[in-house]
């Protein structure tokens, strides 16, 4: 690009937009090259610089986003789309430059709906803002994943998001009804009224998950609940794992309690005995239930029941209510996991017949090759069917290279082999932080031909190929 065409361009975005929403500065562009993800972070460290992008520009609403769009498709430079830059898999990185579509202006809340049992908002707002407003009309989202006061709603939809009480209200895609968006030609459409109908596939979740590959979600609907009446919490220790899997399958066969969280022996041993205080040997078990109070009572007995015949030892309310106010605490400094260390969270999901044996598999996988990373594991997300598991590799800084080429070879190596392992023993590439550039390259290894789905439905909607562009393995 000469410096007559950039300036060229440049002026029809600021027309779209407004000139003070369209910036070319260097920290502009610096600021939006790095998100959570452990390489790009890396790669600053150690003294480069990331791909930038060649204009920021923040839309206030779709009809200015299809003004973006249209002038992207006709130059054919890259669009991405960057929401609150906490992601973690690299989704929100400019890796062909080209344009950062920074979502934080379309931060409005047109309503709350306490008779349709919704808000409407704009996808550039910070989902903690949006769950206040709930709160204001005596309502909440129930959607509390560990991002929710930096991250913003279209972050969450784009990567399918969940928090910590999906087990009773499901992921981000189960509260959502409708959704505007806009697509790589810069069309305005809307998604059904409601996402549950026989008049052909749901098209929100053809855009939800799809990390800015498809279109730009601009507003959308989201559920309200009212506040539980009582919400109780109680902290078992189980001798095992495999204890535990069974107790929480005959549960969820009964009711759905709201968290449920088992961290494996070596993470109980580790951060819950700092965070939480429980110093005995086992797997920890956190879990709430929530709702009226007449049934909560009921659900009290048959879970202390249940889990009595699995041999769990009752801590009582103390440790998990602790964790319940000290729920964010885990990812704040201090208490995380950072560089210079090396680190990632290869979360997966499968039925309750694999999902132990994918932790043991990947566990001596990584720690047997990588004899100085450490694998640790939570499960976090439940389901009548299975659970998710959340796992972590961590290699202190010593044995990190400090060449970025070669930190990020070993890195990539890791997690190459963790999920590998994963896919082999019935896992997914990955259960809800999305895909981004890091596991981009698995996707055909899970999906095989039915790939050609996606890149059908790629090629349709987005033939010049501009929507983030190296992203979910498109």
């Amino acid at each position: 690009m000469n410096d007559f065409l950039f300036t060229q361009i440049l002026t029809e975005l600021e027309d779209a937009v407004g000139r003070e929403n369209c910036s070319v500065k260097e920290i502009d562009k610096a600021t939006h090259s790095a998100d959570f993800f452990w390489l790009s972070r890396m790669w600053v460290d150690r003294g480069r610089r990331m791909p930038e992008a060649d204009f920021i520009v923040s839309p206030a609403d779709a009809q200015e986003t299809s003004k973006v769009l249209k002038i992207a498709n006709y130059y054919k430079i890259p669009v991405t789309t960057w929401g609150g830059g906490a992601g973690s898999q690299g989704g929100a990185i400019p890796v062909a430059g080209g344009i950062i579509l920074d979502t934080k202006r379309m931060n409005k809340i047109y309503e709350v709906n306490t008779e349709g049992m919704y808000i409407e908002c704009g996808t550039g707002a910070i989902y903690k803002h949006i769950e206040w407003a709930a709160n204001e009309k005596g309502f909440a989202t129930m959607h509390y994943p560990s991002s929710l006061t930096c991250s913003t709603v279209g972050g969450f939809l784009a990567h399918r998001g969940i928090g910590v009480v999906s087990t009773k209200y499901g992921k981000i895609d189960d509260m959502v009804l409708q959704m505007e968006v806009v697509l790589p030609n810069g069309d305005i459409i809307y998604t059904s009224a409601t996402p549950k109908h026989a008049a052909g596939p749901d098209l929100n979740q053809i855009f939800i998950g799809s990390e800015g590959t498809l279109g730009v979600i601009t507003k959308a609907q989201i559920r309200i609940f009212e506040q539980p009446e009582v919400r109780r919490f109680r902290g078992f220790l189980f001798k095992d794992m495999t204890s535990a899997f069974n107790a929480s399958r005959e549960v969820l066969q009964k009711f759905k309690p709201s968290v449920m969280r088992l961290y494996d022996e070596a993470e109980t041993a580790s951060l819950i005995k700092k965070i939480v205080g429980v110093s005995k040997p086992g797997a920890f078990m956190n879990i709430a239930y929530e709702g009226v109070k007449e049934l909560v009572d009921v659900e009290e007995k048959i879970l202390l029941d249940t889990f009595s015949k699995y041999g769990a030892e009752d801590l009582g309310s103390e440790y998990g209510e602790k964790w319940w106010n000290e729920k964010i605490t885990f990812f704040y400094p201090g208490h995380m996991m950072d560089i210079p260390q090396m680190f990632g969270t290869m979360d997966t999901i499968a039925p309750y017949d694999k999902i132990e044996k994918i932790y043991w598999a990947m566990k001596e996988a990584i720690e047997t090759k990588y004899p100085y990373a450490k694998f640790i594991a939570h499960f976090s997300h439940w389901y009548e069917w299975g659970a998710m598991m959340y796992d972590r590799f961590i290699i202190d800084g010593e044995y990190v290279p400090e060449d970025p080429v070669e930190a990020m070879r070993l890195h990539n190596e890791i997690w190459t082999l963790g999920i590998r392992t994963a896919l082999a023993n019935g896992g997914v590439v990955n259960d809800h932080h999305g895909v981004g550039i890091k596991l981009g390259r698995m996707m055909k290894e899970q999906y095989g031909p039915a790939m050609q789905v996606f890149e059908g439905i790629k090629r349709s909607l987005d033939p010049n190929g501009i929507m983030n562009p190296y992203k979910l393995g498109l």
